[in-house]
């Protein structure tokens, strides 16, 4: 059964050792100081809105994801539990690479862009995805990089081209 709680919800404990460093990318006030098992879940979906939520093993949400599809912007918004705004996902028109770009709350100003992504080459068979934090605006060298696949459901995030595992999802 799924419910909702206030921000932050203790965290379910999980199989995976925490990381050596702490690293935060959004805020501090999203972070654990123990690694978080997470789903996403589909709630509902319309023709003209999907609706989704991250919860933690238990089922407790602890992030929504609303948008509108099928719109002319078609911008997700990410909150935390209790429906307060922590970043605005959006696609940048016209790009080679698919490109989005993530920013602070509901804004989709420059000044509040967090990160950019976009694939890593055009044609692929596995997602493989690069992350430029906005403090990297020459994109030279990828700060995150996210490996995945829809069909075996997970993902694998690393640090930059490393080998370093900063979090997964999926049964490995």
């Amino acid at each position: 059964m799924e419910h909702e709680q206030a921000y932050p919800p203790p965290a379910a404990p999980s199989a995976y050792p925490p990381l050596a460093t702490p690293l935060s990318v959004i805020g501090p006030q999203y972070c654990y100081p123990q690694p978080v098992d997470l789903a996403t879940v589909r709630k509902v979906l319309t023709i003209t809105e999907g609706n989704f939520a991250v919860t933690d093993i238990n089922g407790n949400i602890m992030f929504k994801i609303k948008g509108k599809f099928f719109s002319i912007h078609d911008r997700r918004l990410l909150t935390d539990a209790a429906g307060n705004p922590v970043c605005t996902l959006r696609p940048k028109i016209m790009t080679v690479h698919d490109r989005w770009q993530v920013f602070r709350g509901e804004s989709t100003e420059e000044k509040d862009l967090i990160f950019t992504v976009k694939r890593s080459s055009m044609i692929q068979l596995k997602t493989k995805l690069h992350v430029f934090l906005a403090t990297n605006p020459k994109e030279d060298v990828c700060d995150f990089r996210v490996e995945g696949s829809w069909l075996e459901r997970s993902c694998i995030i690393y640090s930059g081209e490393s080998n370093t595992i900063l979090a997964q999802a999926g049964t490995y």
